[in-house]
């Protein structure tokens, strides 16, 4: 135990810059998913068949697709279709894109569960399907889908991990470094779970509070 403590000690600073861009890498990859995910979510309810298909088409292609493939395919293959992306880059869009299909899922359940009432009455009185959507659907969706993107933020907080596989020097692969150096296997992944750990119990409290707070209502 006494080895591990000096360890620690010893590999925290290196450790920290992994976790620097782990952070980074989930709450681009996050944003983004947020933004692709309402879009593709949105087309789904749209009423009009031809984005409802294309949205649905969207979100299976995606979903097919493995993470770590398609982190691949952004940062080894698109540079020969002349788009070079950074490792950084690559990642977050790579995280972003992938998640988009669950995050839209999630909106379109969200939206789909509020009373169709409350969109005939809003019709009702003017308002067109944007409005609709921005003033009466979305507020009351978000609430419903807060739990489940909670659990979005803890799977892409682990998963970031992935991006090692394409130089991103986050933290799983700052530990692997540093094993590979030291022969230290043990310790340095025991902190490197740990770290994991610290950063995921405030994701997983937050989520069973918004839990709480939607069984309540």
């Amino acid at each position: 135990m006494k080895g591990f403590w000096h360890d620690a000690v010893e590999f925290f600073p290196i450790l920290m810059n992994g976790v620097a861009l782990t952070i980074i890498v989930t709450i681009g990859s996050l944003l983004l998913s947020t933004v692709l995910g309402l879009i593709w979510g949105m087309m789904r309810v749209s009423g009009i068949k031809a984005l409802s298909l294309l949205s649905a088409s969207l979100i299976n292609v995606i979903r097919g697709i493995p993470i770590i493939v398609l982190l691949f395919y952004l940062y080894f293959v698109m540079p020969d279709l002349g788009v070079t992306l950074s490792a950084l880059q690559a990642a977050i869009l790579g995280l972003g894109i992938a998640y988009s299909a669950y995050q839209a899922e999630n909106f379109r359940a969200g939206i789909e569960a509020i009373d169709k009432g409350q969109i005939e009455a809003a019709q009702s009185i003017g308002m067109g399907w944007w409005l609709t959507m921005r003033r009466v659907i979305l507020p009351q969706a978000v609430r419903i889908v807060l739990p489940p993107y909670g659990n979005v933020m803890i799977m892409m907080l682990k998963d970031s991990s992935q991006a090692s596989t394409i130089t991103v020097a986050e933290l799983a692969l700052q530990g692997k470094l540093i094993a590979s150096s030291t022969f230290k296997n043990t310790n340095v992944f025991t902190l490197v779970a740990l770290m994991y750990l610290t950063m995921s119990i405030p994701l997983i409290l937050l989520v069973r509070h918004f839990e709480k707070r939607a069984g309540k209502k």
